[in-house]
């Protein structure tokens, strides 16, 4: 079987790796599915040639916590600050009438919209898994999709749902999905049941939980050795205790923060749930959260952090605390939106970074925009300046999704009519009234 090489030519070439030197202008040449080199002039007479002149040629984002089966309901709720009203429409009005259809549409539109704004990995924390069914129909749209993704199955959070096939659809679903060829593997949204986390342990699982300080609280079974590790994930992490931090580093877990919805739910203080991993030794990677206020945006998400944890840290020092941690930089901004995001999903020595003998997973931005030039400082120039509209290219395990700023094999026309088919039906079932000029 011939090898199938992509060659990206001329580029800004933004690795993302301490030992792989960033180029002014380089090549990068991806075999197969795979980075096979990465150097100042390439040769080979077989690729495919893209033209990088002229754009930022770097690792694809990573977004570390969404719940893709709210694609459908997009900017529904974008003045909510109220948890429980958030979990009440959600949930109890408009979740608890999913249909694995809806459940399908949701994911599908969350992906190509992910893929389109240069978002390569998404860890998908669903917590509406109604059904085998319900699941199975989320994990098929993100294969069509052809994004690589983590898919946390998770209860629904509505009083009319059963959870009775969880834990035990997990076998059968690890046995399907977790190979080491699959771009879309499985997980487990198990918030703090031990019994679903052992479960999930037997299964070489990752493991989800939304962890807000105020609302849960980890008890003295949690620190028994074994119970945490690299495999948990903490979503949110915000107003939680110094002591409960410290256990989480001491077990090395992955920490995800969402700068814009934890600002939106008011979850964070001053503290700052970013900051407070990062001075435990720990790594946090950036997630979008929801659909109801944003979407799939991860620029939107490198504005935030780097604006909220420098009005943070300003503040503590205005206020007279000494020692206050420093002003955050762009480089570790960009870190969190893939290097980081990488580790979460368990997935470091596959993505995250420009590396020869990774996975070929790699946006090619463009810097011609009115906005964008000159570029002086290509990971300022990302983390400030480009936005959705400029990214170009995007690549997956070395196939295409998107060229020349246009989604391939993706119908924008049926899709939109899906959608709004979904929507109508979800609002209609559920009795639920929408006024189209009045947040919720």
């Amino acid at each position: 079987m011939s090898t199938k090489r992509t060659l990206f030519k001329g580029g800004i070439i933004l690795t993302l790796d301490a030992n792989i030197p960033n180029l002014e202008v380089g090549d990068v040449l991806v075999e197969d599915d795979r980075i096979a080199a990465v150097g100042p002039v390439l040769q080979t007479d077989d690729a495919e040639v893209i033209d990088a002149t002229g754009h930022i040629v770097m690792p694809g984002l990573i977004d570390a916590h969404h719940h893709m089966w709210l694609g459908v309901m997009r900017r529904m709720m974008p003045d909510v600050d109220d948890l429980f009203a958030y979990i009440d429409v959600v949930a109890e009005k408009l979740g608890a009438h999913y249909r694995p259809l809806d459940m399908y549409l949701s994911t599908r539109l969350t992906a190509a919209a992910s893929l389109d704004a240069g978002i390569t990995t998404v860890i998908d924390a669903c917590h509406n898994s109604r059904s085998p069914a319900h699941t199975d129909a989320a994990l098929n749209a993100l294969q069509e999709s052809g994004i690589r993704a983590l898919h946390m199955v998770g209860a629904a959070m509505d009083k009319q749902a059963s959870a009775a096939h969880l834990p035990g659809d997990l076998p059968r679903l690890a046995q399907r999905w977790n190979t080491a060829e699959s771009l879309v593997r499985v997980g487990l949204f198990g918030q703090l049941n031990l019994d679903w986390w052992q479960a999930a342990r037997d299964l070489d699982m990752r493991i989800l939980t939304e962890f807000i300080g105020d609302l849960a609280r980890l008890g003295p079974e949690f620190a028994k050795p074994g119970v945490l590790g690299t495999h948990n994930i903490f979503n949110h992490c915000s107003r939680v205790p110094q002591e409960t931090w410290q256990l989480l580093a001491e077990a090395g877990v992955n920490v995800t923060v969402n700068p814009r919805s934890d600002a939106l739910f008011g979850f964070d203080d001053e503290s700052f749930a970013y900051q407070q991993a990062v001075n435990h030794g720990l790594t946090p990677a950036l997630g979008i959260d929801l659909d109801t206020a944003f979407g799939s945006d991860m620029f939107g998400e490198m504005h935030a952090l780097f604006g909220q944890q420098r009005s943070a840290m300003r503040y503590r020092r205005f206020r007279g605390e000494e020692s206050v941690p420093a002003p955050i930089t762009v480089a570790a901004v960009l870190k969190a939106a893939t290097v980081n995001g990488a580790r979460a999903a368990g997935l470091e020595d596959q993505i995250g970074t420009l590396t020869p003998g990774k996975q070929a997973d790699i946006i090619m931005v463009r810097t011609s925009g009115i906005a964008v030039f000159p570029v002086t400082n290509v990971t300022g120039t990302v983390v400030q300046a480009i936005e959705r509209a400029d990214v170009d290219t995007v690549m997956v395990a070395g196939q295409l999704r998107k060229r020349a700023g246009q989604l391939i094999d993706v119908d924008l026309a049926a899709l939109e009519a899906d959608i709004t088919a979904s929507r109508d039906y979800l609002i209609k079932a559920s009795g639920w009234h929408v006024d189209r000029f009045t947040a919720a």
